[in-house]
């Protein structure tokens, strides 16, 4: 069987081999290697040049080794561990920022994307590639052949069935037992999972943000599976405290930083309103859509070659969430949303008399605005030495908090290029009633 041992920044030797091997060396794979994991996050941070396929490598890892200490029999290990693999393996370029126009041009979310890459039900390599590829069966005949099921995989990637609020009291109040291998999903989606924990460690390290770094071996080493789901000894408190702190601030510091959400915007615009077409983007990788844009022409191919040139949208209006009140966040509410977002844009270029692609718009979730908790990713379940499970804000204040804090900072941001300042901050109080 043929092995490798490849050399990971974060987690130092990450062995390889049969199936799994084949499969990253796939075209479907090798394609991540062109895609910055942090998409233009590199625009603020320069060492963020590191891609999705160190990161799905990562992941694989992690979950090897949570599938190892919750005790997973060897069928659900290898199922769990490509689905670690894959689960980014329809990606579009630039990270999260163009998952919208790939909905919009092929019809299908990620997961329907991913999934149908691994079936083969759309191409998975370029037909100029066709002398390379030509013939290679598709990924989930790879793993077929290697007794590994194609359809607990796909179902692994996707977010697992039994994680609302509601299900999560009965669990922790009641100890009801759900049958669903629940357990397993969580080690692909989870409040601590292998990919959440890749991420963070990954990205810190890149970024040179001190935030993301965490106890991932504590971590691992306190789990078990309790009533089906994945539970954290109390000796693992305190390493979950900090997942849950890292991943806080890190959304704050990195993934919701205003210059890289604007950056995005722009290219994100640039890609709606070219004639690209992106029935294929799932084959691109960040640069070759970048030099598509670019030789498009018109606006599009501007806006792209600007955030080439990091001649980038500055800011117009920023409101920030201490201080809005409860009439902003009750306007705002009508702008949440890709369909929110392009209409607060279109009613501020109208107003300030300018081209649409003038003005950049990013506005926070409508959960944020409502003042909800964010439990999800703060649900840890904690089990006791009797086996009595609560959840991890019952022991910590410090995961009580962080439920009620706001990762992004800002409600809204509207940007647009530097000579439209002006002109585009006072049209935009005017259409949010916002006083100068």
């Amino acid at each position: 069987m043929a092995s490798k041992v490849i050399q990971d920044p974060v987690h130092g030797t990450i062995g390889v081999d049969g199936v799994f091997l084949n499969v990253l060396d796939r075209p479907e794979m090798q394609r991540l290697r062109s895609v910055r994991q942090l998409g233009l996050g590199d625009q603020v941070f320069p060492g963020a040049n590191h891609t999705r396929f160190e990161h799905c490598l990562g992941t694989y890892h992690l979950a090897g080794m949570m599938a190892e200490a919750i005790g997973l029999d060897d069928e659900d290990s290898a199922a769990v561990r490509m689905a670690g693999l894959l689960h980014d393996v329809c990606h579009p370029p630039f990270s999260h920022a163009l998952e919208g126009a790939m909905e919009d041009a092929t019809g299908m979310g990620h997961m329907g994307m991913a999934r149908a890459l691994i079936f083969g039900d759309v191409p998975f390599y370029r037909e100029c590639d066709s002398d390379i590829y030509g013939g290679l069966d598709t990924i989930a005949e790879t793993m077929e052949a290697a007794g590994i099921s194609p359809e607990a995989v796909c179902g692994f990637i996707s977010s697992p069935e039994s994680t609302g609020t509601e299900v999560l009291d009965r669990f922790w109040n009641r100890h009801e037992y759900f049958p669903s291998k629940d357990y397993a999903h969580q080690i692909i989606h989870g409040p601590v999972d292998a990919d959440q924990m890749d991420y963070l460690m990954r990205d810190s390290l890149h970024t040179g943000v001190c935030h993301g770094r965490i106890d991932c071996d504590r971590l691992i080493k306190t789990m078990a599976v309790v009533n089906d789901r994945i539970a954290l000894s109390r000796g693992g408190i305190t390493a979950a405290e900090g997942l849950m702190v890292s991943r806080s601030l890190m959304y704050t510091s990195v993934y919701f930083h205003e210059t890289t959400r604007i950056a995005q915007r722009m290219i994100t615009k640039a890609a709606e309103e070219s004639e690209v077409d992106l029935s294929r983007i799932h084959l691109m990788g960040d640069a070759e859509l970048q030099s598509l844009l670019i030789d498009a022409g018109g606006r599009p191919s501007l806006e792209a070659r600007r955030v080439r040139a990091r001649r980038l949208d500055k800011k117009a209006l920023a409101i920030y969430s201490q201080e809005m009140d409860e009439a902003t966040a009750e306007t705002l509410m009508a702008y949440t949303g890709r369909a929110g977002t392009r209409k607060l844009e279109a009613e501020i270029a109208d107003a300030a008399g300018v081209d649409g692609m003038d003005v950049c718009c990013e506005v926070t979730s409508k959960a944020n605005l409502q003042g909800k908790m964010n439990v999800g990713k703060t649900d840890v379940s904690i089990y006791d030495e009797s086996g009595r499970v609560r959840s991890l804000a019952r022991y910590s204040p410090i995961a009580r908090a962080l439920q009620s804090r706001d990762p992004y900072g800002w409600a809204v941001l509207v940007a647009c290029p530097p000579e439209r300042v002006e002109a585009v901050s006072r049209a935009s109080r005017r259409v949010l009633g916002v006083s100068p």
